[in-house]
Order: structure tokens, then sequence, then C-alpha cells
């Protein structure tokens, strides 16, 4: 099976890797271009690379190996913080630090719908009945913006003003996780709108590192939840069927922040991305590293 692995770093460069050798089968080098990749997301038919690069997202094909985009999105005004697709591929949505949640069109490369999150934009994922979007800002809010109607429908600030980093949506639309710049992972269940309890339910927060959290992630899954930090390791935590989080495994081996993580579509792999210029994939069961990729030469990855 061939698993697309995907880096992108302050050199400005983006780079594929073959997940299995540790070979680098391709890069974007965008020399003389300004601008860092603040973030990735692959398409769910894998056939689409979207990178945050600055204030401008670009579209990329994974399979073609030219340098040069498909096309370019261009509204936000400040650092694009935030980049996902909708399932069917045809819409992305993306956060940015100028306050901004942006719903694109991809066949016309133009903006759909503006949400105006009033806050510098952290973090964006859509729920899996595609009708949603979940958002996290540096004012501490998680927001729940529906796609059918141009507002927000739910709003939660688990911890005052504390900026939340990073949320994660269950694969199954159960759960909804969240780390702040303190260190802790707020959890809540999701009920059904027409049931009579709250659409957000907490369920348990826990103290995860000592230092911010910078992503938080479900896995595939929804068996076990990754915490990336600014401390340099992962966690591993399990997750019980009645919410309860337990830690299994401390990720080490990268020297400084650990900026990003992506599960394997099996949930058996982890993909960690680091400021020390390294992407590691590490084996769930055993917690070691199989494999290191080299090759970023400059600030933090992404994967």
């Amino acid at each position: 099976m061939s698993v697309i692995l995907v880096t992108g770093s302050y050199d400005h460069e983006i780079r594929f890797w073959e997940a299995w050798s540790g070979i680098c089968s391709r890069t974007i080098s965008r020399s003389g271009e300004a601008g860092q990749v603040n973030r990735l997301a692959i398409s769910p038919d894998k056939r689409l690379l979207a990178a945050a690069i600055h204030k401008k997202v670009y579209i990329y094909e994974t399979a073609s190996s030219s340098s040069t985009p498909l096309t370019s999105l261009d509204a936000h005004t400040m650092n694009v913080t935030a980049v996902s697709f909708h399932s069917e591929g045809k819409w992305l949505v993306t956060g940015s630090e100028d306050g901004t949640i942006r719903i694109w069109d991809l066949r016309s490369a133009q903006v759909h719908r503006t949400y105006d999150n009033g806050a510098p934009v952290n973090d964006v994922c859509v729920h899996p009945n595609q009708g949603e979007l979940i958002s996290c800002d540096q004012a501490g809010c998680i927001k729940q913006w529906d796609l059918s109607e141009n507002l927000c429908s739910h709003e939660l600030t688990p911890a005052g003003d504390v900026p939340i980093r990073s949320v994660s949506l269950a694969s199954d639309g159960s759960c909804l996780v969240a780390g702040n710049n303190k260190g802790k992972c707020y959890v809540w269940k999701i009920n059904e709108e027409k049931s009579d309890l709250p659409r957000y339910q907490a369920v348990t927060k826990f103290s995860a590192h000592k230092k911010y959290i910078t992503r938080v992630l479900l896995s595939p899954d929804v068996k076990y939840l990754a915490t990336c930090s600014a401390d340099t390791t992962v966690k591993i935590w399990s997750i019980s069927e009645n919410y309860e989080f337990r830690q299994e495994k401390v990720l080490q081996g990268h020297q400084r922040w650990v900026w990003d993580c992506a599960f394997s579509a099996d949930s058996a792999y982890l993909v960690t991305a680091s400021s020390d210029h390294t992407a590691r994939l590490w084996e769930m069961a055993s917690g070691e590293t199989v494999r290191q990729y080299n090759g970023h030469h400059k600030g933090k990855l992404h994967a």
C-alpha cells in the first residue's frame, strides 16, 4: 500500500516521503518565495495537497512532479493557521490569525462563505456530518459554525481566556477534544441536536503536559488521543467507553517542540513533526520510532 507522507517547514519547502523507506520522493521547492508552511492537509481522495503558506493556501496535485500549484486561494490578510477538506474534496475550510474562517469552492478558487470569529483562529475541523465546523481561538473560545446557516450555534469557553491551541473531533462524531496553552485537555461528549441533553456535554478534563499543547489528535478508530507539546514529547492516551483518558506512552526522541502529528488510516502508526527539523514515524504498539525523516533545515515542521 502506498502511504503519502508530506512535511512542510519554515525552510519554505514541502517534501513528499515514502513512509516505509524514509526516502524523499519529491520536493516542492519555493526558493525566492516568502512565507513559511504553516499547515498541510491532504484531500480525502488523496489527490490534492493544500498547503497554508503565510496568508495564502496553495493547492498541489499529489501525483504530479510539478512545483507549480494548481491554484492559490488568496483572501486572508494574516497567517493561515488551519486548513481542512470537506469530505467530497470540493470545498476547503481555512482559519487565520486575521480572525476569520473561510469556506472555499475549489472548482472556482473563490470564497464561498466567511465567518467572522472576532479573534485569531488557531484550528478548525469539519464535523463528520459535514454540516458543521468546530474552531478554536486565541481568546479561549471553541465555536460550532453551522454550514447551512451563516452563524455560530454553540460556544464553549472551558478555561476563560486561556488560548485554545487545537481541537480534534472523533471520526464517528462522538466526542470533541481541545488542548490549550497551559497543557490542559478538555473533553466533551457530543449529543444529538434532537436530544434533551446539551449538544456538548463536558465529561472530563486533565493536565496532559506542563507546557504548551501544540496539537491534539484523536486516532481514526477513536481508541487513542495523541497530544503534542512544547516539552518535546508526544503523549498517547487510551480512551475508555466512559471517556476516561489514561496515559499509555510518552514518545520521546524529538529535541525541540513537537508541532504536529498525523495517524495512519489504521491507527497503527503516528507521524510527528518538530522544530528539530525532523519528522518521525512511531509504531503505536511499541511506542518506538521506526523511521526518521531528515532533510528540512529550518524551523518547525508540519505533517
